[in-house]
């Protein structure tokens, strides 16, 4: 059998696709190149270009390969640009997951491991945030995961299609081995850009609203490695193939850190005081959001083994002077 991961060509998927290939699994990537990288991809995986929302391409994949679970990567991310475009993320995030749930049920397929996000709890009150809390998000970005979220809960009850939901808090680092990493060019990750600055790819590094209630002003952030968020979704196809039911689990270390809190530590690794230009708050931020990792423990085979944020700053400025120096190449 194989895994079909959607998007695995991006930053996260592709990460994902090399625990799989390490596992033995075997692995098959469609991905629409529109953000992602095909030398990203392990060559150990089939490689499809196209787009998760095909029906047709889709149902030939999961025929052609044996496709038994499909892993969901493929979407828009940032979520002042959702605020500006909503409906394109409606279409990307919610209307095409829909055609991919549909195409899978019809093929057979009965597992899903779906990419969600904190932001669907909205700008929460209170911190850590269970699973347990009503979402209520304030952004198309939020809205168009929750809703995907929604299908998949409704899509479990009339077939036989069982699905972990992965909420995603702040995704950073790179492979400990330096193989892959976040590799888009104007990627909004905080962690990329403020290495990409002291690397003086970047003239200043802009911070987004220093008024919030918080220690510093500066909004707070649950940071999780993306090896340990790949391996919980390693974890999350075995929960599923052994006949587990359908989950919902919030992807953290339970810990917060602020932006101002984050700079200082890129500037810490990195030796390089670099310039910081303090902004008006973005729409559609939260405050404060950490997770309340508990569940994730208990409830799939997974530990953390990279929650340390030093070293996920120096993995991410190892991974971007290797692009500089292939750019240069």
């Amino acid at each position: 059998m194989s895994v079909l991961v959607t998007g695995g060509a991006g930053y996260i998927g592709s990460h994902m696709v090399l625990e799989l290939v390490e596992a033995g699994e075997r692995v098959v990537v469609l991905d629409d190149l529109s953000t992602g990288f095909a030398e990203s991809v392990p060559r150990e995986a089939v490689l499809v270009r196209g787009d998760a929302g095909d029906q047709e391409l889709v149902g030939r994949i999961i025929g052609e390969h044996g496709v038994d679970a499909v892993a969901h990567f493929a979407a828009k991310i940032v979520v002042p640009e959702s605020v500006a475009d909503p409906l394109g993320y409606y279409l990307a995030n919610t209307g095409k997951t829909r055609s991919l749930i549909e195409a899978s049920v019809r093929a057979g397929v009965r597992h899903m491991i779906f990419s969600s996000t904190a932001a669907v709890y909205g700008d929460v009150t209170a911190n850590p945030v269970s699973e347990d809390l009503t979402p209520a998000p304030v952004s198309p970005y939020g809205r168009s995961k929750l809703v995907s979220e929604w299908m998949l809960a409704d899509t479990a009850v009339a077939h036989d299609f069982r699905h972990v939901i992965l909420r995603y808090f702040n995704v950073a680092g790179a492979d400990p081995a330096g193989r892959i990493g976040q590799s888009t060019p104007r990627a909004t990750h905080l962690i990329k850009v403020a290495c990409q600055t002291a690397l003086g790819q970047r003239p200043v590094l802009e911070v987004f609203g220093t008024d919030y209630p918080t220690p510093d002003g500066s909004c707070v952030r649950d940071f999780i490695q993306v090896s340990d968020l790949a391996r919980a979704h390693v974890s999350a196809l075995a929960h599923l193939r052994a006949g587990g039911g359908c989950l919902t689990l919030n992807c953290g270390y339970g810990r917060g850190f602020s932006v101002l809190e984050v700079v200082a530590a890129v500037k810490r690794v990195s030796g390089v005081d670099f310039p910081v230009k303090l902004s008006p708050r973005r729409a559609g931020d939260p405050a404060a959001i950490v997770a309340d990792a508990s569940r994730i423990r208990a409830l799939l085979d997974w530990q953390p083994r990279y929650d340390d944020l030093d070293a996920i700053v120096a993995q991410a400025l190892a991974w971007e002077k290797r692009l500089a120096q292939q750019s240069a190449a």
